[in-house]
């Protein structure tokens, strides 16, 4: 049984991978800080899961002895976050990345998959495939792209390195998130009767199911090393590249609902349509769900009670938050007593 470690398990996307992992039949090591909570709780009985609460940062290196591959996803999440503190966003999803693969190079690991995202490619006209120009517009986007540029070279004979540019994700999730385009629309509807829209609608995103990209980076580690070692492929599929208006129409017919929308925020000038060609011609990866079964599903958890929208749902506010308090705690303490 082979010992995959997963940076970012407790996250979004991280919390359904692990669950994929265990079930394909793997040893899954765990890396997180946890503060979103315990998304991972439902699994910790599976005696194959290891939980590590660790920076990424800093974490000791001994966490990769016995390691087979690395699946690298952690990572302070989505452009608004990023532009909280750039320095911290450039320290964690550039600099520790780069320091991770550095480290499992050099203890032996075999494997190394990087997530990235098709937000470096910014705002470009036509199709952008793997060889286009890049142009990334964020802190968070520079640092994804920066990340690549650190740890592709690394790839020889001995150590397999592939990135993952991925799609905007959606989806349920153990660690929700309703700051993501389509679960924000469905919660809205959902619970407003209106879906909120970023501005001004014509803006064009790819998408991908959060058990669609899971699905992926199992498939770039079963996958013969000479499909992926050195390779960046983008995740997702050719028709899921949607404008943002027309998306919001289909949310609001999968729910069987009137369709009603308000505007926010200032005009997204990221606006790009990405080929998946590639992956698909490669590895033979399609995704298998939609925007539709997204909303559906959402919907039924949101009315089960089986997921609740609080802040930890909206990553920047729970980000806040977190600085807040530990604000709070740092004037209030003496000697490490709060009362």
């Amino acid at each position: 049984m082979k010992t995959v470690l997963v940076t970012g398990a407790g996250g979004y996307i991280g919390s359904v991978l692990t669950e994929l992992l265990l079930g394909a039949g793997y040893r899954v090591r765990a890396l997180d800080r946890f503060f979103f909570g315990p998304t991972l709780a439902h699994l910790q009985e599976n005696p194959n899961l290891e939980l590590v609460r660790a920076d990424v940062r800093d974490f000791d290196p001994g966490v990769l002895e016995g390691v087979w591959a690395v699946l690298d996803l952690a990572a302070l999440s989505n452009d608004p976050a990023g532009e909280l503190d750039p320095a911290t966003t450039l320290a964690i999803n550039h600099q520790a990345r780069a320091r991770m693969a550095r480290l499992a190079k050099e203890r032996g690991v075999e494997r190394y998959v990087l997530a990235s995202s098709c937000s470096v490619y910014g705002f470009q006209e036509g199709l952008l495939d793997e060889s286009s120009p890049t142009n990334p517009l964020t802190t968070y986007a520079e640092a994804n792209l920066k990340a690549e540029q650190s740890n592709l070279p690394l790839a020889d004979e001995g150590f397999c390195v592939t990135a993952l540019r991925q799609a905007t994700v959606y989806g349920l999730s153990p660690r929700m998130r309703f700051d993501l385009a389509i679960n924000g629309m469905t919660l809205g509807l959902w619970r407003d009767g209106k879906i909120p829209l970023l501005r001004d609608g014509t803006q064009w995103r790819p998408f991908v199911h959060v058990r669609d990209t899971s699905r992926a980076f199992l498939m770039v580690l079963e996958a013969p090393r000479e499909k992926v070692n050195g390779q960046v492929f983008n995740v997702g599929s050719d028709e899921q590249n949607y404008q943002i208006l027309p998306l919001a129409q289909q949310i609001a017919e999968a729910l069987g609902k009137p369709f009603a929308f308000e505007w926010y925020g200032l005009p997204d000038h990221r606006s790009y349509r990405v080929s998946f060609a590639k992956i698909r011609s490669a590895l033979g990866y399609a995704p298998q769900l939609t925007p539709a079964d997204a909303a559906r599903e959402i919907a039924a958890a949101l009315e089960s009670g089986a997921v609740v929208p609080d802040d930890r749902t909206i990553t920047l506010k729970w980000y806040r938050n977190l600085m807040e308090w530990q604000k709070i705690i740092r004037e209030v303490e003496l000697d490490g007593r709060i009362l």
